[in-house]
């Protein structure tokens, strides 16, 4: 028993509506929900809108109808992202080992933190818990076991439980699966598992008790991997290296619906600019460039392009995103809102420059976007805004209200 690994899942409790409340104290035990945009759906919920039946998913206008006593909130990514980051900073003071799942979850390795710290698994999390609380104000749940599969269920479980922590141990694990549904298992899901009924499999206990070759036949080897999981055999260990996004994208809901084309180039140069500090941060560059309207009817147009060689800057991205914007956009259509997806990553670490390449441009580029964030580091987000718009915009926060030449 010495070798085995041991894997806690820390998952922040309703994270948007707990940032939320971070930010505004006097919204704890009120009835709130975080919605998508000023025209978007609920994403978050607290306990208290659960408990009126403010339900996941429900458009905005109907729920100010229907639940008139719950707070409607619009979601704050900006926010949220510092205040995970923050939450993941104290995980990594624990454990060398950490794996940000998402910006609400992680996999932290605990193997040997009970010798380090002379605590028992079970009193590791409860200070980690209280840590976390106490310097960042946010409350979280907290499962452990020996495979990041039993981790999660147990943090599931941890969320019915008066301490919010619960472990998976040899003793503990097969009522645990006795207990679960199998559509309950992390990367099963409703699909997968209404085949796995048919099948007669109703709990992950009925899963690890089929014979391997009918689950390597039906299910091949993810199959395998996932009952392995189920027995406490760890297939995906902890991984703290940084892996490159997939893409990188931004986008907003407008408080009315427009068809004027400069406010659209406005909007679409504050989310290049978030995307391009997106960029900077983990030392990349990007090969394509893609850029959507989405009309008041919910109609997305969609189109992207590649540059001759990979941006970072936001002058350069706006050339090639300006351009894009006006093949997809008709001024006889009213649109709610316009984002900007960054894909196909070079790491600047391992960047050749071109022979022919304006090195002089490209060093005074990169000077300038590291200066953009660090007066944003300093003065708060949007002290610099990148884009133009017409005089006769009114101000508003978030908003150019001269022209600029970029």
């Amino acid at each position: 028993m010495d070798n085995q690994k041991y894997i806690a899942l820390i998952d922040c409790d309703s994270f948007f509506v707990s940032c939320e409340r971070k930010l505004n104290p006097e919204l704890k035990g009120v009835a709130i929900s975080v919605v998508s945009g000023e025209r978007g759906c609920v994403i978050a919920r607290s306990k208290e809108a659960k408990q009126i039946g403010v339900p996941m998913g429900i458009p905005l206008f109907q729920a100010v109808e229907k639940y008139p006593k719950c707070i409607y909130i619009p979601a704050n990514h900006y926010a949220y992202t510092k205040i995970s980051k923050a939450v993941m900073n104290i995980l990594k003071e624990f454990s060398p080992n950490v794996q940000v799942y998402s910006i609400d979850e992680a996999f932290v390795d605990f193997t040997g933190l009970t010798k380090l710290y002379k605590k028992t698994y079970y009193d590791l999390g409860k200070i980690i818990q209280e840590k976390i609380a106490d310097e960042v104000d946010i409350p979280v749940t907290i499962g452990i076991s020996t495979s990041k599969t039993l981790a999660k269920l147990a943090s599931d479980k941890a969320k019915t439980s008066k301490t919010r922590i619960a472990l998976a141990g040899n003793k503990t694990k097969i009522k645990l699966l006795k207990q679960t549904e199998i559509d309950e298992v992390w990367g099963i899901g409703r699909r997968l598992g209404l085949k796995l009924r048919g099948y007669g499999i109703k709990t992950a206990y009925d899963y690890i008790n089929r014979d391997n070759k009918w689950i390597q036949k039906h299910f091949g080897k993810n199959g395998l991997a996932t009952k392995a999981e189920l027995m406490g055999v760890m297939t995906s260990s902890v991984c703290n290296d940084n892996e490159l996004p997939k893409s990188i994208s931004d986008s907003k809901s407008f408080l009315d619906f427009t068809s004027d084309i400069t406010f659209l180039k406005n909007e679409l140069s504050i989310h290049i600019h978030s995307c391009c500090k997106r960029l900077r941060k983990i030392d990349c560059k990007c090969a394509s460039i893609g850029v959507f309207l989405k009309t008041k009817d919910f109609k997305t147009y969609y189109e992207k392009a590649s540059p001759k060689t990979p941006l970072d800057f936001e002058f350069d991205i706006s050339k090639i995103a300006f351009e894009i914007l006006e093949k997809i956009y008709s001024e006889n259509t009213l649109y709610r809102s316009i984002g900007i997806v960054l894909e196909n990553f070079n790491s600047t670490l391992e960047e050749q420059l071109m022979l022919f390449n304006n090195t002089e441009k490209h060093n005074k580029n990169t000077k300038l976007g590291k200066s953009l964030d660090k007066l944003e580091q300093k003065f708060g987000r949007n002290i610099v805004r990148t884009g133009f718009v017409n005089k006769e915009v009114p101000f508003k926060q978030g908003f150019l209200t001269t022209p600029q030449d970029i």
